[in-house]
């Protein structure tokens, strides 16, 4: 018998968690972190439902936090197993993990420092110690590779097109007559004829298929990008205000760059001081310049032109705090792209502080605000947000360019889909707020008659 049990991401966009039990081995496919509401992020406090040690294998789809930022509070409470993910992945992870750690023991700092928690001390859910500990366990496996985890049950990574090395995860178990059985999680699936990456890959068939459904309810709005991000530069400017781009680390921050050199070179946008004041982000560009296995044929041919599409003519690194500081002081117009993408934390709350209260400044939104962040806030038009225990007025114009999200919208996933030979027995939508979950539902049944369940939080389903 083989079953899986939904431990996080159900009904809500955070937490991905997914128990998988077969031939005796406990797999845990992705470890993330609950963001968001409240009553989400506790889950985070509480004890893991299944004893931690009991688990022997990790694997991570992709090394967004939403899907890994927990494992180093999986292995403070007694995992001791290993973790698979691509290599691409686990360099990702190395800069993740500890700058997690590290922003959530600043944050429990500040709030000790001016008294905005109501626990006496704020303590930080894991520490950089235990995120070394964690990445300790990390082992690197190729998309496409075969690993058997036991002796009838094995796994391969299949190109997911969301971010560097993000990966469908393919379970199949060998029954004892000699048929297998599979399912696949598809982790978070990106878009289709989008820069740097390549296309999600097609799958052909799976038993069981854990499909993600962000955006289940939604459809990209058909504008150009390059256009609309073009002239909310050129009106920010033109105010003389400052635009500010909360904006995931990694992915996202790559896309924007990639975006805002190809404005410079055309002439379209002035040549700004960009600065990314993320130290992860710096190093995650990097990364992304130096996995080529993963580029699509646009980056590919632009490297080969001995050319950097990740880099503007005025391009600046903000590694240190004082010269985060500093860039809030410059008079003239800038472009600061800082982490975290939902403003729940990090370095890009200070800007917001400074940055909210002026209307000639600007607040880009490129992705997914999930219920209970201040950015979904921001975005729903609340006057006010509190950072820091401060009530802060929104003056900025506030903006929203969804078509830089790296997930696919329903038009693309049922493209996705479209590519299966033969359909799954089931199809459990996870990773989405309930009327993403339940648009999709009804637009599979609709488009393909099969059978679709939205599991529960902690339901255990055998497959």
């Amino acid at each position: 018998m083989a079953t899986i049990q939904f431990l996080g991401a159900t009904r809500t966009v955070t937490g991905s968690r997914h128990l998988i039990e077969a031939d005796g081995h406990r797999v845990l496919v992705d470890c993330g972190l609950f963001q968001g509401l409240k009553a989400l992020r506790l889950r985070n406090w509480d004890r893991f439902p299944v004893e931690p040690a009991s688990i022997d294998t990790v694997i991570l789809t992709h090394a967004h936090i939403d899907h890994s930022g927990y494992l180093p509070r999986l292995v403070r409470e007694g995992f001791q197993g290993r973790v698979l993910a691509t290599p691409a992945t686990t360099e990702l992870a190395r800069l993740m993990l500890p700058d997690s750690a590290r922003l959530q023991e600043e944050d429990a700092d500040f709030a000790n420092k001016v008294g905005s928690s109501k626990h006496h001390p704020a303590l930080p859910l894991y520490t950089e110690g235990d995120a070394r500990k964690a990445l300790r366990l990390f082992r690197s496996v190729h998309t496409g590779k075969r690993i058997n985890l036991t002796r009838r049950l094995r796994f391969e990574f299949i190109n997911a097109g969301h971010i560097l090395g993000s990966s469908f995860v393919k379970l199949t178990i060998e029954a004892t007559k000699g048929e297998a059985r599979s399912i696949l999680l598809t982790g978070d699936i990106g878009r289709y004829n989008e820069p740097i990456i390549h296309d999600p890959s097609p799958v052909e068939e799976a038993d069981e298929l854990v499909l993600e459904s962000t955006y289940g309810d939604r459809e990209h709005p058909s504008v150009d990008v390059r256009e609309r991000l073009a002239t909310i530069v050129n009106e920010t400017v033109a105010r003389g205000g400052h635009l500010l781009i909360p904006s995931f680390a990694v992915g996202r921050t790559q896309s924007l760059i990639y975006h805002l050199r190809a404005l410079e070179e055309e002439g379209r946008i002035p040549e700004l001081p960009v600065y990314v004041d993320s130290p992860m982000a710096a190093s995650a560009t990097r990364l992304y310049l130096h996995h080529r296995e993963e580029h699509d044929l646009e980056m590919t041919d632009l490297m080969d032109e001995r050319r950097n599409p990740l880099s503007t003519a005025r391009f600046n690194l903000a590694q240190t705090r004082d010269e985060s500081k500093s860039i809030s002081r410059r008079e003239e117009s800038t472009i600061v792209i800082s982490a975290s993408g939902m403003c729940t934390g990090g370095r890009v709350l200070h800007h917001l502080r400074r940055r909210l209260p002026d209307p000639r400044n600007t607040i880009l939104f490129v992705g997914f605000q999930a219920l209970g962040t201040r950015g979904r806030r921001l975005v729903d038009g609340e006057p006010e947000v509190r950072i820091y225990g401060e009530m802060v007025p929104v003056k900025a114009h506030v903006e929203v360019l969804e078509n830089l999200s790296a997930h696919a919208d329903y038009h693309e996933i049922l493209r996705w889909l479209g590519g299966f030979r033969r359909p799954p027995h089931r199809v459990f939508l996870v990773h989405g707020e309930p009327a993403a979950a339940e648009a999709l539902q009804r637009r599979i049944v609709e488009r393909f008659g099969w059978q679709v369940v939205i599991p529960d939080y902690l339901e255990q389903v055998e497959w």
